[in-house]
Parts: C-alpha cells; sequence; structure tokens
C-alpha cells in the first residue's frame, strides 16, 4: 500500500517548502485530498500544509481502510497499521523540520496509529472523530514517557464511531499524551 505522491495538495511549492515544519492533513472515508486542504486558510501560517490521499479507492471516493471489507466496528489493528505505515514511508521521501498530523474519522484513526508506531517523530496530532486502534505496541511506553500534544475531539452525535472505541480511547489518550480533548 503507497500513498500517491503525485495526488498530494501542498500549501507551498517545493521551493519554499525547506526548513520549515510540515502539517499533514488526513482526509475521512470516501472523501479526497481536496476535502480537508479547504481549511488550510484557517490554518497557521508557517508550517507547510500537505493534504494527502488514502491510498484506497471505495464509496465514491478514498480510504484509509475498507469499510466494505470491515465494516463499521472496530477494524483489525492490522489494517489501521498498514495505513499508518504508507504515511511513514510517504514522510521517508520528505525533509521537513518537524511533522504534526490533523486527521478527521479514519484519518485520525491513521494519525493516532502513525504516532503509536513512530513516537518520536510527531510534534502532535489533532484527532477529529476517530479513535486508538485495539491492541499495544512497541511505542506505546515511549509515547507514555514523552506524552506528545494531541487533540482529541469529537461530537456526541456521532453515530459511527463505535462507543467501544470511544472509551478505549478516552483510557489511552491521558496515559499516552498530554491530551486537550473537547466534546
Amino acid at each position: 500500500m503507497n500513498l500517491d505522491s503525485a495526488a498530494v495538495i501542498w500549501s507551498a511549492p517545493e521551493r519554499e517548502r525547506a526548513g520549515r515544519p510540515l502539517l499533514v492533513l488526513l482526509h475521512g472515508y470516501a472523501s479526497h485530498e481536496g476535502d480537508l486542504f479547504q481549511l488550510s486558510p484557517r490554518l497557521p501560517l508557517g508550517p507547510v500544509i500537505a493534504s494527502v490521499r488514502a491510498p484506497l479507492r471505495e464509496n465514491g471516493g478514498w480510504a484509509w481502510f475498507s469499510l466494505a471489507r470491515y465494516g463499521l466496528e472496530d477494524p483489525p489493528a492490522a489494517v489501521i497499521t498498514e495505513a499508518a505505515r504508507a504515511l511513514l514511508d510517504w514522510l521517508d521521501t520528505l525533509e521537513y523540520t518537524s511533522v504534526s498530523l490533523l486527521g478527521f474519522s479514519q484519518g485520525a484513526i491513521t494519525s493516532l496509529q502513525a504516532m503509536r508506531l513512530a513516537p518520536g517523530r510527531f510534534r502532535s496530532v489533532v484527532a477529529l472523530s476517530g479513535f486508538v486502534a485495539q491492541g499495544d505496541l512497541p511505542g506505546d511506553a515511549e509515547l507514555a514517557s514523552a506524552k506528545p500534544p494531541v487533540f482529541w475531539g469529537r461530537g456526541t452525535l456521532d453515530v459511527i464511531i463505535p462507543q467501544s472505541t470511544i472509551q478505549r480511547t478516552e483510557d489511552w489518550l491521558p496515559g499516552h499524551s498530554h491530551l486537550t480533548a473537547r466534546i
């Protein structure tokens, strides 16, 4: 699984990206790289913004993992890890001073998993309407020590995200991040 580097929308041309922090936007299910990029005029001017397209074509858009195959319930952690590794592999091709992630729904789930797989790599994560994948990862102990900043926001009327995953995330994030949570 790979991200299409030609599909990335950038806030700055390549000649203006060096020596700046990077903010990566990860859209939700059945969406596309242009969706969250609409937020870029309202985001800080310092970082270069890169809005990436999820690797799987599904339901008229793009997905980080298949809902057609795994349903709306808690997807297997290995599937989320595969999506997060695709993101990490793409990041390996870039140069930046620091990187933060902002993800919505499946993009939030993928962002949190990437943070768990590479805990020292990310300056911060913004997870909107997402959750932490099940199971333990080797990076979890490092996160518990470092506690990077994480903003986790969700709505009370969200009928897509299962309550069990919300509870798991409520239990996990405070011990592994400097958490700001908003409902």
